[in-house]
C-alpha cells in the first residue's frame, strides 16, 4: 500500500498579514489642542474680568461723584424740614399757651442765649 501524504503549503504569494495593532479610531482633540484651548478660554475670562473691574470702578467713581453734588441738595432739604419743624412747633406752643398770661412763643426757658438746635423732634 503506497500512501502519499500531502503536506498542506501556504498559498501562492503568502498569507495575509496578521494585525496585531490595536485599531482604536481618535477620540476627541489631543492633549495640546486641550490645553490651547483652555489657555484661551482662560485669557478670555481675565479680560472679561478685567473689563468688569474696570466698568465697576468707574460707575463706583460716578456714584461718588453724584453723591458729592446731591449733598448741597440734601443739606438744604434738611434745613427746609427742620425750620418747617420748628414753626410747627412754636405754632403748636402759641396754640396750647394762648390762656397763659405773659407767655412768650419761641422764647428759651433756660438763661443761655446761644441757639441750640433741637435734640428731640416729638411728631403728633
Amino acid at each position: 500500500m503506497s500512501t502519499h501524504f500531502r503536506q498542506d503549503m501556504p498559498p501562492v504569494g503568502g498569507f495575509e498579514a496578521v494585525r496585531y495593532k490595536r485599531n482604536l479610531p481618535l477620540r476627541g482633540p489631543s492633549g495640546l489642542a486641550i490645553l490651547g484651548g483652555v489657555t484661551a478660554l482662560c485669557a478670555y475670562g481675565f479680560y472679561r474680568v478685567g473689563m468688569g473691574n474696570i466698568e465697576k470702578r468707574e460707575l463706583q467713581r460716578e456714584k461718588i461723584w453724584s453723591r458729592i453734588h446731591l449733598v448741597p441738595l440734601l443739606l438744604a432739604e434738611g434745613d427746609r424740614d427742620a425750620y418747617r419743624r420748628e414753626r410747627a412747633a412754636l405754632a403748636r406752643e402759641q396754640e396750647i399757651m394762648k390762656d397763659v398770661k405773659d407767655w412768650e412763643v419761641g422764647k428759651s426757658v433756660y438763661n443761655n442765649p446761644r441757639y441750640r438746635s433741637p435734640e428731640w423732634i416729638v411728631v403728633l
